[in-house]
């Protein structure tokens, strides 16, 4: 499956790695034409009876489109499809996570030689389900890989997003642009709107930043993995960091931190929630907040509820 978007790869790159699988194995190349193409496919892959191996040339976001279209019936690592990953966009912290290389060619390499030494393992997900709306509409249950975000960061994306349809590139620099505009725009730096909500727990009040991982790392600066919870990983749950501050010293600090953060220490602080290995927990908001996950960015919500599913789908490592 391959997204003729992916922004690192070019036509002729993609043209050479289709010729690479097709060489070692029975390979239906599908180009996506439309956004959900790539769930659709997967999906199709999931119900038929002779695919064996789907593979995702493309970003975290046609990775996450087929993960959903796989599990469109649930999860059945033993029966599903495995799912190999060629990383094009410009970050594949999902692929990257699985340690493969963050060139198409060399993960394409890798890859054929996993197939051909039969390596591969099965990894947890993360689902959630919410509300949207003054009127808590619901919105359609969906997996992500790596990780969720639930206002601030989600805020970012979205402003991310706009620019991209405006025509700008996608690179860490925008980003770093858009998260100062999100912070100075932000009405909720010191009261936060959020509340974490677990069983045989008291609720967390007053959070103004809520971030989900299911893998470490969080995600990339250039070459610079980014740790916001070290103990993520894909052979457990969800894990989850929040922050019930958001003032101008407190974002210096913590940004720091994560600049600096090691698969051994994130941040922490006073004002840090850090939460390990969750299977189940709800996100309230009193207000609708950004919502986004795998770096899409999905509009609005009041409440999410997240499950960390253990051995959901098997992967080419």
């Amino acid at each position: 499956m391959v997204n003729p978007a992916a922004t690192t790869t070019s036509a002729r790159t993609r043209d050479v790695l289709i010729h690479a699988l097709a060489s070692e194995m029975k390979l239906e190349a599908v180009t996506t034409e439309y956004r959900g193409h790539a769930r659709d496919v997967g999906r199709r892959a999931a119900e038929a009876e002779d695919v064996d191996l789907v593979v995702a040339l493309g970003g975290d976001g046609t990775v996450n489109e087929v993960v959903n279209g796989l599990l469109h019936h649930g999860p059945d690592p033993d029966r599903l499809p495995r799912l190999a990953v060629v990383p094009g966009g410009s970050t594949n912290v999902f692929a990257r996570a699985l340690g493969l290389p963050n060139d198409a060619v060399e993960a394409t390499s890798v890859i054929l030689d996993a197939l051909g030494e039969r390596r591969e393992r099965t990894v947890g997900l993360g689902l959630a389900s919410g509300t949207a709306g003054s009127e808590d509409e619901a919105v359609p249950v969906r997996w992500f890989t790596f990780c969720a975000g639930f206002g601030f960061d989600a805020g970012v994306i979205g402003r991310v997003e706009q620019q991209r349809e405006r025509g700008r590139r996608s690179t860490h620099a925008l980003y770093i642009r858009q998260a100062m505009r999100q912070f100075l725009d932000e009405p909720r730096r010191r009261h936060g709107a959020i509340t974490l909500e677990r069983p045989g727990t008291d609720p967390v009040h007053d959070l103004a930043l809520s971030i989900v991982c299911n893998t470490a790392p969080w995600t990339y600066l250039g070459n610079r993995p980014v740790y916001a919870a070290p103990e993520a990983s894909f052979d457990t749950a969800l894990d989850v960091l929040g922050l019930s501050r958001l003032s101008t010293a407190a974002v210096a600090r913590y940004a720091t931190q994560l600049l600096t953060s090691t698969p051994e220490r994130g941040p922490r602080g006073k004002d840090v929630l850090s939460l390990h290995d969750l299977t189940d927990f709800t996100l309230h908001s009193k207000v609708p907040l950004p919502f986004q996950m795998d770096g899409d960015h999905l509009g609005l919500r009041t409440s999410v509820t997240f499950t960390g599913v253990r051995r959901a789908l098997r992967v080419i490592v």
